[in-house]
């Protein structure tokens, strides 16, 4: 070879970049598979949206009263019948069905907790979204005969002024005079008329039905 030629420098065509094809899939997948994640993420909150707003648009079928704006279960400390103390707030992820009175518990705080336990009964293959919660909300004692009524409802006596300040009652009643629905994201979202008779209980069942179905795919039976 000749020292003083110049190199000959020959371009060839390069090879197809990757990112057309292959890459570019690969981008897409990662897309779909970050959708999918944001999606999983964001369905409890979009079917708590579904559950409140789709019986709205005719209130005249709805026979509780939905609560707007929702009141989420406050950070607040209760003790169960046993001295077990718990936060309302672990009680997220099941639907609640509340009642609230005193210690006594008297002849309408037994309807109520009869009627709790009748509409999660009612409810069949469903009754196991369905938690029954009794809140006592002063220091009587309960009464020993109530007891075995209590099997499987979550009892807790909690602050009375704590409680007043989450949940309350239509006007000219009082706390104790209604059941309450919370969805489980801990939204208190539903409150059913005063003095609620075995009629009104089954128009409680048609509203309690109709959520539970709306948000069929994001709880779970059971804790």
């Amino acid at each position: 070879m000749n020292k003083d030629q110049p190199l000959d420098l020959t371009v060839h065509a390069l090879p197809p970049l990757d990112g057309g094809g292959a890459g570019a899939q690969r981008t897409r997948v990662g897309r779909w598979k970050m959708l999918l994640v944001l999606l999983i993420c964001a369905a409890p909150v979009a079917a708590s949206y579904l559950a409140y707003y789709v019986i709205r648009p005719d209130t005249r079928s709805v026979f509780g009263t939905l609560i707007d704006p929702q009141r989420s279960l406050p950070d607040m400390t209760g003790v169960a019948p046993d001295g077990a103390q718990q936060n309302l707030r672990s009680l997220k992820g099941q639907w609640l069905l509340v009642t609230v009175s005193g210690g006594a518990c008297e002849a309408d705080c037994q309807t109520y907790l009869y009627m709790q336990r009748q509409l999660r009964e009612s409810l069949g293959k469903e009754k196991d979204r369905l938690d029954r919660v009794w809140l006592i909300n002063d220091e009587v004692a309960i009464a020993p005969e109530l007891m075995p009524a209590l099997k499987d409802a979550v009892v807790l006596r909690v602050p009375t002024a704590a409680l007043a300040a989450w949940l309350a009652p239509d006007k000219a009643h009082g706390l104790a005079e209604h059941l309450y629905l919370v969805d489980p994201l801990g939204n208190w979202m539903m409150r059913f008329p005063a003095k609620l008779d075995l009629e009104g209980a089954a128009k409680a069942k048609r509203d309690i039905g109709r959520v539970l179905r709306a948000s069929a795919s994001w709880d779970q039976a059971g804790r």
